[in-house]
């Protein structure tokens, strides 16, 4: 439903300059929006779009000056536009009303009020669905799995059995938790299983992108802290620790038993060994492989990640390197008899 530039302003905490009664019905990024949109800026390399975008509003930082169109100023305006696409775009309807007869349910499974499970899915003994969960057509959830209030679980999720997942947990398409740790002993004729017994703790509001895979422990929990946010295609191994508030992008891989703080960030491909503990604050670079301990607040990166400036004093030196093989190859020949 369309909502005036004042209401949202509002709703967002922000500061309105401009008409704020014009008509916002949409969101659009800057570059294409229209009439009846609202856009904005939280990155400075698109500044350059206000003189030529047509959208009807944009959301920005104190800092940025316009005067073109009508502005809801925010000292955070990339959360005040995720609060402003909350309002214009309503929830996502299930893709199923309440509990399909195509689905297969233990009986001793309990389900909770306003639960939705869709067509295929399989809910096995002992395991615990919370209030208004949804569960997508075949999603498969296996033995003793809990299951909190509010989750949202997509298409073909696999959660594996003794797994606990909290309250207002998203799960996406294609991902597997609570799998086998990857441990082997080795012995004289070659390499004997280890039985991983452990199982896998998502607490609230945790979101997992598509395709990821989470081990269970070896022995005891994984555990993903609450409010962490997972992208698509990341490997996090048995009796990993990751604390609150983290984000960890695409293409991580954390090998098992290392610990990360609360609020740790790992850009895309990043890998660490195991064993090792990160920090509470730590970022690491896209790319870097981190094969020991770094504590809190520190800013990492490279192969073999170093600190943050020492690497870019590294990379500095390496650009110099063809000049000054140069100069030492010219020297060699001007000493030669």
């Amino acid at each position: 439903m369309p909502k005036t530039l004042k209401e949202l302003a509002r709703i967002v905490g922000g500061e309105i300059q401009g008409d704020g009664d014009i008509l916002i019905s949409a969101a659009a990024p800057i570059a294409i929006a229209k009439t009846g949109d609202i856009t904005f800026i939280a990155n400075p390399k698109y500044v350059k779009y206000l003189e030529t975008t047509t959208a009807s509003a944009v959301v920005l930082p104190p800092e940025i000056p316009c005067d073109r169109i009508p502005v809801i100023r925010h000292q955070n305006s990339y959360y005040a536009f995720a609060q402003i696409l909350d309002v214009l775009y309503a929830e996502v309807r299930p893709y199923h009303d309440g509990i399909s007869s195509n689905a297969e349910i233990d009986i001793s499974a309990i389900i909770g009020n306003g639960t939705t499970i869709g067509p295929l899915c399989f809910v096995g003994p002992g395991s615990k669905i919370g209030e208004h969960t949804q569960l997508a057509p075949q999603a498969f959830i296996g033995r003793d799995v809990t299951i909190g209030k509010n989750c949202h679980i997509y298409p073909r999720v696999t959660i594996l059995d003794g797994s606990t997942i909290g309250d207002r947990v998203t799960i996406h398409s294609g991902t597997v938790i609570g799998s086998d740790g990857f441990g082997y002993a080795k012995h004289e004729h070659g390499l004997k299983k280890i039985k991983q017994v452990g199982w896998v703790k998502i607490d609230d509001d945790v979101e997992i992108g598509a395709n990821v895979t989470i081990d269970r422990g070896a022995l005891g929990p994984t555990k993903i802290g609450q409010g962490t946010k997972i992208d698509n295609l990341v490997q996090i191994a048995h009796n990993v620790e990751i604390g609150k508030n983290c984000i960890i992008v695409a293409q991580v891989g954390i090998s098992g038993s290392t610990k990360l703080g609360n609020g740790v960030i790992l850009a895309g491909q990043v890998g660490l060994v195991g064993h090792i503990e990160l920090g509470d604050g730590v970022m690491v670079g896209a790319q870097s492989g981190v094969n020991h301990s770094i504590p809190p607040g520190k800013s990492y990166f490279g192969y073999p990640a170093r600190e943050l400036i020492q690497s870019k004093r590294i990379e500095a030196s390496l650009l110099r390197l063809p000049d000054l093989l140069k100069r030492v190859k010219a020297l060699e020949t001007k000493e030669k008899p």
